[in-house]
């Protein structure tokens, strides 16, 4: 095995939670999850917690390149993902950048609304992040109000109705969409991944709790970090959304924060190595 290919990299562009249950942080810790090193690119900084965005700060969009730069300039990145992106000049940075990267696989999760509704994404981006980083993505994970944005429809009601919301945003030139069912109703969670090849449909239990920070984010890593690792792309979302499933069920009785909590992202980890 050489140096190079020793260990899979897997890179996140997205923005930091300070209260360390989504963005970065979760990436990160996803990453970890899996045995994947993880490299990150910050492209805003948030004063958050369980119960809110109180303040966000962009990272001006030319240090967002940078950043890019220096992590492809050395380590042998096998996948990346995006999430929170803030606004155009950013969404226009980072698809440049990826653009020169054409055979890294890329996971774009169109991180527009915070858990708690606060909007991580202005409204100007939407557009460029149509017309150049869609375009780039190997795979886009949007949930219901997400994949309605990006359409400028109305949410999907049905799972005939995501599957079709799931071809149009194919037309949009991204390889692969997984329109997520979770803010939807029912004991299931269901997702729909349309490729062109067709359609499958991902069926798990809907668990009770308000610990749900961070889940999206949570998804979108664990999908590339499982690229990076070589996994072929439907079994990566298969094993990315069961690994979702039972962070969320694990998740349920941590007590961490006054409002919505994260997933326990290390649950694996934590059942692997018992107190010595």
């Amino acid at each position: 095995m050489t140096r190079e290919t020793a260990t899979p990299v897997a890179l996140t562009i997205a923005g930091s939670d300070s209260s360390g249950g989504a963005g970065i942080q979760a990436d990160l810790k996803t990453f970890t999850a899996f045995a994947v090193y993880g490299a990150s690119v910050l492209t805003a900084l948030t004063a958050q917690n369980t119960k809110g965005v109180a303040a966000v700060q962009p990272i001006p969009a030319s240090f967002v390149s940078a950043q890019i730069r220096a992590v492809f300039d050395d380590l042998a990145v096998g996948a990346a993902k995006t999430g929170m992106l803030a606004n155009a000049e950013v969404v226009l940075a980072v698809a440049g950048e990826m653009e020169r990267h054409s055979k890294v696989p890329l996971v774009v999760d169109p991180v527009m609304v915070s858990t708690n509704g606060d909007l991580l994404l202005e409204a100007d981006a939407i557009s460029a992040l149509k017309s150049r980083l869609l375009p780039r993505a190997d795979l886009i994970t949007p949930n219901l109000p997400e994949a309605a944005a990006l359409l400028g429809g109305k949410l999907a009601a049905s799972e005939a109705e995501m599957a079709e919301q799931g071809r149009r945003l194919l037309e949009l030139g991204c390889g692969a969409a997984l329109v997520k069912g979770g803010h939807g109703a029912g004991a299931a969670a269901v997702d729909m991944l349309v490729t062109a090849a067709g359609t499958v449909r991902l069926e798990s239990p809907r668990i009770e709790t308000l610990n749900t920070h961070g889940t999206g984010c949570t998804l979108s890593a664990a999908i590339a970090a499982l690229l990076a690792m070589g996994e072929p792309l439907e079994s990566a979302v298969r094993r990315a959304k069961t690994f979702v499933t039972r962070a969320i069920d694990h998740g349920r009785e941590q007590a961490i924060g006054h409002g919505r909590g994260p997933v326990d992202h290390l649950f694996a980890i934590r059942a692997a190595t018992p107190p010595a």
